[in-house]
């Protein structure tokens, strides 16, 4: 049975203002409703993989231009090395272990299991608060759709269930269709980048314009299979086929497919501002882990996808609210975990408490600095793999040895320092030892 936390009645609504016009396409302008919610997330991009954080080869006008105007992060970090834990994480404001995801849902050998029901969601959160709430793109926390979008709290959901698919044929690797509408399987044509815009768009055009929309655009870009806007499909049913993509130069693919999320960023931001729904949007850019080891770039961090080295889970995140979130670039500790209450947050909703993300909200605001970071003591697991974090120190475990480092002078994770802070490496063990203790949640076998 679902656990619910608490009831927000739709009232909360009424304190963002009454004044309302309507604009040309038939949406209501920003001062009627609560902010929008638009949360757009990357697959396995990496964190040198966008203009705005370093790249000279990709090009990504959109998203820079975001982060220009934005709130630029620079030690965000998933919850998790790979997919399915971090959008655990980011849906339910926990850590992947509470709940119960820690690795990959895989389309091979976990189709029977999904992320506990009994988890209550963001989206679950939004639509109690009045919200409608959509999903397009991946969903990667369950096969069934007893574990699908629609019994997690979306009103809506198109999109696939698996890691990946083919951008062409929406083939998982498994050689299994998987292209939904809500619980229904269904045969749609175009590249998936583009094809999960068009339905978020659509789907824009068709809601309520008197209600506040949760928007999830969970892109499968620049996860593998490595293929292009110009490409065709590489699956067929039941067939045989290379899992990465037919294309040789996979590179070359991953920026194409990079610059194509660019572009599907463009086309909700021109939608919004078209709209006249800019200024009462908060728009979320961010990636579920970083870039793979075959193609993207994690750099200055070592590490990649899989791993517990900052290259796996430190990744780029932007927010942006036109006129509300001023511009700056903010290099503290923040986690996909922390998304759920910073949400809370901003729309001046009550934070529901047994969270283990925090609420940042007050990092947008000069005149309510907080001082949490500092002393924030954060944790990973995946494999045989452990990290912890407190301020630049870091711990990782990789089987049975251990280091510590210093983020702030060494990037790279390359001097093991325990030597010279004892002090510091046991303080950081004894708290994973006495968060691993509290761990109860059963967590799917993998």
């Amino acid at each position: 049975m679902k656990k619910f936390l608490y009831v927000i009645g739709l009232f909360t609504l009424i304190c963002w203002g009454c004044n309302s016009q309507t604009n040309e396409a038939g949406n209501s302008n920003s001062e009627r409703t609560a902010p929008n919610i638009v949360l757009i997330m990357a697959d396995d991009l990496g964190y040198n993989d966008l203009g705005c954080y370093g790249s000279v080869s990709i090009k990504t006008p959109n998203i820079d231009r975001l982060a220009a105007s934005g709130f630029r992060f620079t030690d965000y970090h998933s919850n998790g090395a790979v997919c399915s834990p971090t959008r655990a994480s980011l849906l339910t404001g926990l850590y992947p272990q509470e709940a119960g995801v820690e690795g990959v849902i895989t389309a091979k050998s976990h189709r029977e299991k999904g992320m506990s029901l009994d988890k209550f969601t963001l989206a679950e959160y939004l639509k109690e608060s009045g919200y409608s709430t959509a999903i397009f793109g991946k969903w990667h926390l369950g096969y069934k759709p007893e574990f699908g979008p629609n019994a997690q709290g979306f009103d809506q959901f198109v999109g696939f269930v698996s890691g990946n698919v083919d951008y062409f044929s929406h083939i998982d690797q498994e050689g299994y269709e998987d292209w939904w509408n809500n619980q229904n399987l269904i045969n749609e044509a175009g590249y998936l980048t583009d094809l999960i815009t068009d339905k978020a768009l659509e789907h824009l055009d068709e809601i309520r314009p008197d209600k506040p929309f949760f928007l999830y655009l969970a892109h499968g870009a620049p996860h593998s299979p490595y293929q292009g806007p110009n490409d065709k499909a590489d699956r067929t049913v039941g067939g045989d086929f290379p899992i990465q993509g037919s294309r040789k130069d996979k590179e070359v693919a991953y920026q194409e497919m990079v610059e194509s999320l660019d572009e599907n960023v463009g086309r909700i931001m021109e939608y919004l501002e078209k709209n006249g729904l800019s200024e009462n949007t908060i728009v979320i850019f961010c990636s579920d882990n970083g870039a793979s080891r075959t193609v993207g770039s994690n750099a200055p961090h070592r590490g990649y996808k899989g791993q517990l080295y900052e290259g796996g889970h430190r990744v780029p995140a932007i927010f942006y609210w036109k006129d509300r979130i001023p511009q700056n670039v903010y290099e503290k500790l923040v986690l996909s975990m922390d998304l759920f209450p910073t949400i809370a947050g901003l729309l001046g909703l009550e934070v529901p408490v047994d969270l283990s993300g925090k609420n940042l909200a007050g990092i947008f605001d000069d005149t309510k600095p907080i001082t949490l970071e500092e002393d924030r003591v954060v944790f990973w697991r995946f494999g045989n793999q452990v990290a912890v974090r407190k301020g630049t120190w870091k711990l990782l475990k990789i089987g049975e040895i251990s280091n510590l480092y210093d983020l702030s002078t060494d990037f790279q994770e390359s001097t093991d320092i325990k030597e010279a802070y004892p002090g510091i490496f046991q303080e950081l063990e004894k708290s994973y030892e006495d968060w691993e203790a509290g761990l109860t949640e059963e967590i799917i076998s993998f």
